[in-house]
């Protein structure tokens, strides 16, 4: 008990501590991006309760969801930055600045890289690989799709996972001693898709996890090159999924 408050105690001064950074970063003139992913490299809570909302930056122990922080970070610096760009970053997932994998890397530090990149192929490649098979199932359907409704996502689930949705998640709740329910939360469906990534990966065969991985990307490629929001070289993340070096 006592080492877990010590802990805990460590974790709040380091949060204190980013916030303090970010907030005199931005004032002696650094931009506000790069403070910014400074701050999120000081940050030690995986999890907090603020302002009545529960924040859960690291997904399963394992997955860094930066973007969850970098919300909670830029309301300690609401109307010092633009706000066109900081909602271009937090809905868009599009910085304001261009960073090398290398840079982003070395600002948030190795350990919360490495985590990044379990929640970009566990959350983001898997909702993907979920979106792109429930497309498959569309085309197949063709003008029953507004009747199968619902029935789309299921099938998608028992292609992928061979089981039943409803199923997948009550083994997910089990494990985690939550609650079953009829609604899911947002941090709880990414907490659930990066268990359905890990539970893919134990459950298929070498081959068909690269196969429906590499699917997934192609999809991702597809919706990024064809988004108007996206540049030729966008973010991070899309340099990293698409194959990029990531000490580039």
């Amino acid at each position: 008990m006592a080492e877990t408050a010590r802990n805990a105690l460590a974790h709040t001064a380091a949060d204190k501590e980013a916030i303090q950074h970010l907030k005199a970063a931005i004032s002696e003139g650094k931009h506000w991006y790069v403070a910014l992913l400074e701050a999120i490299g000081l940050w030690g809570s995986a999890e907090e309760v603020h302002d009545g909302r529960c924040y859960r930056y690291l997904i399963g122990g394992e997955a860094f969801d930066w973007l969850a922080l970098a919300e909670r970070l830029c309301q300690e610096i609401d109307g010092l930055v633009p706000e066109g760009e900081k909602l271009d970053l937090l809905f868009a997932a599009t910085p304001p600045i261009e960073l090398s994998p290398g840079e982003f890397r070395d600002l948030i530090g190795e350990v919360k890289y490495r985590a990044y990149l379990n929640y970009l192929y566990g959350v983001v490649v898997e909702e993907a690989l979920v979106s792109v098979v429930e497309e498959e199932v569309m085309k197949e359907n063709g003008h029953l799709t507004l009747v199968l409704g619902q029935r789309i996502e299921q099938e998608a689930y028992r292609r992928i996972y061979e089981a039943e949705m409803p199923d997948l998640l009550a083994m997910f709740r089990s494990q985690r001693g939550y609650a079953n329910g009829d609604s899911i939360s947002l941090t709880e469906k990414k907490e659930f898709t990066y268990w359905l990534f890990k539970y893919r990966v134990e459950h298929s065969e070498k081959a068909r996890v690269a196969s429906d991985t590499r699917k997934a990307l192609v999809w991702l490629q597809r919706q990024w090159s064809s988004s108007t929001k996206m540049k030729p070289v966008q973010t991070t993340g899309m340099r990293l999924l698409l194959g990029c070096n990531a000490g580039s």
